[in-house]
């Protein structure tokens, strides 16, 4: 799975308007037009899924949510989250 995040270069944290303003040099740096490296089209095409994912409110919670569950924010914070839920009801 590919980090939406860093493929914009910010945080998890970012506002709307940090990653327009990401996706926007990205594309400008990645555009095919403007680039000849050979890769620079699967990276615009990155750059703009990431930005339909998180762009969108819906996309953007779904895929946090998924990136959680993957342990790729704070593994430490996750794994106690998932062991306090499953010893709580056990006590």
């Amino acid at each position: 799975m590919t980090d939406h995040y860093t493929t914009l270069g910010v945080g998890s944290a970012a506002s709307l308007a940090d990653i327009k303003k990401a996706f926007r040099q990205q594309a400008s740096l990645h555009h095919p037009d403007r680039n000849s490296d050979p890769q620079a089209p699967a990276r615009f095409r990155a750059v703009q899924e990431a930005y339909d994912v998180l762009a969108d409110a819906d996309k953007r919670q779904a895929y946090d949510d998924n990136r959680r569950r993957n342990l790729l924010d704070d593994p430490l914070a996750t794994a106690r989250d998932i062991w306090q839920n499953y010893f709580t009801p056990l006590v």
